[in-house]
């Protein structure tokens, strides 16, 4: 029998090392795990929340008005994270009420890092690379064609080095913001990297499956660990047992050792895909995961391969469109990850709907909308939910947190106006 635990929260002792558990609580999947010193772990999720795991409770930090991406610790326990609402925002160590907004990308915001001097780095789909202190105006450095996905810093934060869609792995000079040197170039788009400065190697992860070590001052290639998944979503590095961890999108974690630069373990951590975080525990004896599911995971390393994988039910959005009625098909496909058709919107990224037709938008007592949506006169009906998917909720109510979506076809617009009209009502007993 598989031994495990559920936790709504931590408890203020560290969970102990080489146990399996999981953290439930999110409304959506989780997009990326921090983890402190101390051993405390913060998520980012597609609900638009950063949860912080310590207390009896479950800490939750409300502010982005879309998905959290990114989320990342500085030295004094303020958390900073990142979103699809392209802001970087800072929240005070302990507190749900202490946000501060640092300011903007013009896209959204992939990954955060943080050095030892304590400026903090932003990665974008803007092809910038945003440096931040608590103070001050950012400044973004410009030399990527296409979008940045990750970004490290040097031991001694003098340096950074940040890989892209473009394909390329780059290196900065911190101080003047220029580019020192490419490093790589791909090919394909690279969304992951590690470094260690240490043993002088890089390792990134790329669209095409590539995962790969290469020399940290030439570049050239060490190890190719590539095998035939593809894209790779995550990496983590515990330097104490110098393993490399590597998610992909097809729900498996392949833990390399990189001294001997050898694949140990290859483990499939979801039924389905993707693997979108990871992270190490401070002692590097447990692997915390997460993916499509609302849960983190947290499997012992040591044993991860005598432990369940991730044992969620098939996402509604990836189940068999055959199986179901076109209005179901079109709520489960484009609704349904972020709203609920029950009562409370369970802290879903958006409202529920039940009872929606009728409804004023703006009113569900639960749910945190957007300056936008607060006292508006759109009233749901038949003909403004028409409205909202015909022209894409960006056009029908500017500046709504509620992500681009449009449906093409009248016959599905109609289709699910139906099936809503008859699950969001009270059932009868």
């Amino acid at each position: 029998m598989l031994r495990a635990f559920c936790i709504l929260a931590l408890f203020s002792a560290p969970v102990a090392a080489q146990d399996f558990f999981t953290l439930k609580g999110h409304g959506g999947p989780i997009m990326d795990i921090a983890v402190s010193p101390s051993g405390q772990i913060a998520t980012a999720s597609f609900d638009n929340a950063v949860g912080v795991w310590e207390g009896r409770e479950p800490l939750w930090l409300d502010g982005h008005e879309a998905a959290v991406t990114s989320v990342g610790f500085l030295s004094d326990g303020t958390i900073i994270s990142g979103g699809d609402d392209f802001t970087l925002r800072a929240w005070a160590p302990g507190s749900a009420n202490g946000s501060k907004a640092l300011g903007k990308h013009q896209a959204k915001i992939i990954s955060i890092t943080v050095s030892s001097t304590g400026l903090i780095a932003t990665a974008s789909w803007d092809a910038t690379i945003g440096l931040w202190t608590l103070d001050g105006e950012p400044r973004f450095l410009k030399g990527h064609r296409q979008g940045v996905n990750d970004v490290v810093f040097s031991a001694d934060g003098a340096r950074l080095y940040s890989v892209s869609t473009d394909g390329t792995v780059r290196i900065w000079d911190v101080a003047t913001g220029e580019p020192l040197q490419q490093l790589v170039s791909h090919g394909f788009g690279i969304n992951e990297l590690i470094v260690n400065e240490a043993e002088g190697w890089l390792a990134y992860g790329a669209v095409d499956g590539g995962t790969r070590m290469v020399d940290l001052e030439s570049g050239e290639l060490i190890a190719d660990f590539t095998l035939d998944r593809r894209p790779i979503l995550s990496m983590a590095y515990d330097a104490k047992s110098r393993q490399l961890a590597v998610g992909d999108g097809e729900g498996y974690v392949m833990v390399i050792d990189t001294k001997a630069r050898k694949i140990t373990r290859d483990f499939r951590a979801a039924r389905t895909g993707p693997i979108w975080a990871l992270a190490f525990s401070p002692d590097g004896q447990n692997l915390h995961a997460g993916g499509i599911e609302d849960v983190m995971y947290s499997w012992p390393v040591a044993t991860l391969d005598e432990h369940n994988t991730m044992e969620g039910g098939t996402r509604s959005f990836l189940e068999d469109p055959d199986a179901l009625p076109n209005g179901e098909r079109q709520f489960k496909r484009k609704c349904s990850i972020c709203h609920t058709v029950t009562e409370g919107s369970a802290r879903k990224a958006g409202p529920s709907l039940f009872g929606v037709f009728g409804r004023r938008a703006g009113t569900v007592a639960d749910y945190a909308y957007s300056d936008t949506l607060t006292g508006s006169t759109i009233v749901w009906s038949a003909d403004t939910i028409n409205g909202l998917f015909n022209e894409g909720p960006d056009h029908y109510i500017p500046g709504t947190k509620m992500p681009m979506q449009v449906i093409a076809k009248q016959v599905d617009r109609d289709d699910l106006i139906d099936y809503l009209r008859i699950a969001t009502q009270a059932k009868e007993n």
